[in-house]
C-alpha cells in the first residue's frame, strides 16, 4: 500500500435523538482531539459525513480550546461546510478511517454500504481502522472480501452497555452498542464510566467514551507509524 499519509474521519448525518425531541450528531470533540494528534503527528485529515453536506454537530463546548481550534482551522471548517459523501471518497487515499462517535452514529452508521466499503477496502489493503464512543457503530456491519466480519475475535471498546444506561438512553438507542458488538464476535472490554479506555489489536484501535477520544488518536497514530 502506498501511503498517503491521511486519515478520513467519519461523521454521522442523523440529527434525531429517537422520539425524544432531543437533536443529536457527530460529538466534537471525538473529531477535534483525534484530530489535534493526528494533525501534529504529520497526518492529513479528511472529513466524510453518510449523506454529505454539513453534518449535525453535538456535545459542543468552546471552552476546550482544542474543539475550538478544531472549528477554527480552515481546512476543516471548509470541509465541515460541505462534507464529501462516501461515493466520494476513494479508500486508496487513506491509511486509516475513524469513525467518530455521537449518538447519531447508531442510526446510520450500520449497515451503510459505501461507508463500510471504504473501511473494508483500507483494511484490506494493510491500513487501520479506528472508532470512538457510539462510532464502533460503523464497525458492526463492515464485513471482509470473505464474508466474514472485521472485528470477529478482536479485542475492543465502546460506550457501553452500562454507560448507555447512565445516560438514560438504554431504551431510545435502536440496539446496545455493547451487545451488537459482541454478537458480531467482538470481545468487548470496559472501564468504569465515562473513564477513558482504549483498545489496539493489530490494525484495530478502539476507544470507549468521549475521554478516550485524544487515546484514541495516540493508538492510531502509533499504529499508522508502525506502519510505515
Amino acid at each position: 500500500m502506498t501511503r498517503t499519509h491521511a486519515v478520513l474521519l467519519a461523521l454521522t448525518s442523523h440529527d434525531k435523538l429517537g422520539d425524544t425531541g432531543r437533536r443529536t450528531g457527530f460529538y466534537l470533540s471525538e473529531a477535534a482531539h483525534p484530530w489535534r494528534v493526528l494533525t501534529e503527528g504529520g497526518y492529513r485529515v479528511d472529513l466524510v459525513s453518510v449523506d454529505g453536506g454539513r453534518p449535525p454537530v453535538d456535545g459542543q463546548d468552546l471552552s476546550d480550546p482544542v474543539q475550538q481550534a478544531f472549528l477554527d482551522d480552515p481546512r476543516m471548517a471548509e470541509q465541515l461546510a460541505d462534507t464529501r459523501s462516501p461515493r466520494d471518497i476513494d479508500p486508496a487515499d487513506y491509511d486509516a478511517i475513524l469513525y467518530v462517535g455521537g449518538h447519531g452514529t447508531m442510526w446510520d452508521f450500520p449497515a451503510n454500504i459505501d461507508l463500510a466499503g471504504i473501511a473494508r477496502d483500507i483494511w484490506e489493503a494493510g491500513g487501520a481502522v479506528a472508532a470512538v464512543c457510539h462510532g464502533p457503530a460503523g464497525l458492526v456491519d463492515i464485513t471482509l472480501s470473505d464474508g466474514s466480519y472485521l472485528i470477529s475475535g478482536k479485542n475492543v471498546a465502546g460506550f457501553s452497555n452500562a454507560e448507555e444506561q447512565a445516560v438514560g438512553l438504554s431504551d431510545v438507542v435502536p440496539f446496545h452498542l455493547q451487545t451488537k458488538l459482541e454478537e458480531r464476535g467482538a470481545r468487548h472490554t470496559s472501564a468504569d464510566n465515562f473513564e477513558p479506555h482504549i483498545v489496539t489489536d493489530g490494525r484495530l484501535v478502539t476507544g470507549q467514551n468521549p475521554a478516550s477520544a485524544t487515546g484514541v488518536g495516540q493508538a492510531l497514530a502509533q499504529v499508522l507509524d508502525s506502519l510505515g
